[in-house]
């Protein structure tokens, strides 16, 4: 069972044709709504990859609820467990111009309301998979980390978006995932020594004992562990939009993970699964499912 305890949001997006300055008002074009949040889509990624998934998160009690939840319902991830706050629905406000550049403020919402008291309702037990990121209070994510330990489940911790405090707790994840300037900016918090990044990420598996895995965009990806190192190339695609591409990573990744797959196969699965989501629009509506992504890997 793969449990993820993050956020879960309504995404607003608006197109226009160039970005506002401050005190402006421009014209816009097209308006859309879609789920997202990076814990509700880690929880459909996992979901598409073929594992059972619970998530742990909370939404408000408005309209805007059942639509960030569709998707996840759909695919039968359990939802149990959702609590439902006097707090509004996390949103996310999303404006785009015409060459792709965007500006987003985040609303975190009932997000905001996921407390470490929450975590009884995960039901981790020792097997289990736990996946975090940082959309949902520090406090939440540093106690999930502890509580993982001590049920004897496996942690999955997404150290997105970057936040300082982390880095003194990244450590106790099993697995830390991490873009490139996140690991830069750990790394330098951290003080691990001088060098490249390869080097730095053994210094990270040396110090800790545990597995840090970078993806990077296009490139791949690549993790160290104690005493390994693997780099997996990215499936060449022509990218369309890359907004979820990480999220359906980690969803990959732990689900591949808790199916018994080794690391390099888990990686290769996770990095083609990421690619293949950059060829269609949308966070959620992209995250490819398991016959596709294992298709892609045949070749």
């Amino acid at each position: 069972m793969i449990i993820v305890v993050g956020s879960i949001n309504l995404d607003l997006i608006a197109t226009v044709e160039r970005l506002p300055g401050p005190g402006e008002t421009v014209s816009g074009g097209d308006f859309s709504t879609a789920p997202g949040g990076k814990g509700a889509n880690q929880a459909l990624a996992a979901r598409r990859a073929g594992a059972e998934v619970r998530m742990i998160g909370a939404v408000g009690k408005d309209a805007f609820a059942t639509e960030a939840l569709s998707l996840l319902e759909e695919a039968g991830v359990d939802l149990s467990r959702i609590g439902r706050m006097h707090a509004p629905t996390g949103t996310a406000l999303i404006l785009v111009d015409s060459n792709g550049e965007n500006v987003i403020a985040v609303v975190p919402g009932a997000n905001g309301s996921v407390l470490p008291g929450d975590l009884s309702a995960a039901d981790l037990k020792k097997g289990d998979y736990l996946l975090l990121q940082q959309e949902i209070p520090l406090q939440t994510v540093k106690a999930a980390l502890r509580h993982a330990s001590e049920a004897g489940a496996v942690s999955v911790f997404n150290t997105a978006p970057f936040s300082a405090e982390a880095a003194a707790f990244i450590g106790e994840a099993d697995y830390v995932v991490a873009n490139e300037t996140e690991f830069d900016l750990y790394a330098d918090a951290l003080s691990l020594p001088e060098g490249d990044r390869p080097a730095r990420m053994a210094a990270f598996a040396g110090r800790t004992g545990r597995t840090v895995i970078v993806t990077l965009g296009g490139e791949g990806v690549r993790a160290a562990a104690p005493g390994e190192a693997i780099s997996v190339p990215a499936l060449k695609v022509k990218p369309i939009d890359t907004v979820g591409a990480g999220d359906t990573f980690c969803g990959y990744l732990a689900a591949s993970l808790a199916s018994g797959l080794p690391l390099e196969q888990t990686l290769r699965r996770a990095a083609t699964a990421a690619s293949l989501a950059c060829t269609k629009e949308g966070a959620q509506p992209s995250i490819p499912p398991a016959t596709e992504v294992d298709q892609a890997l045949k070749g």
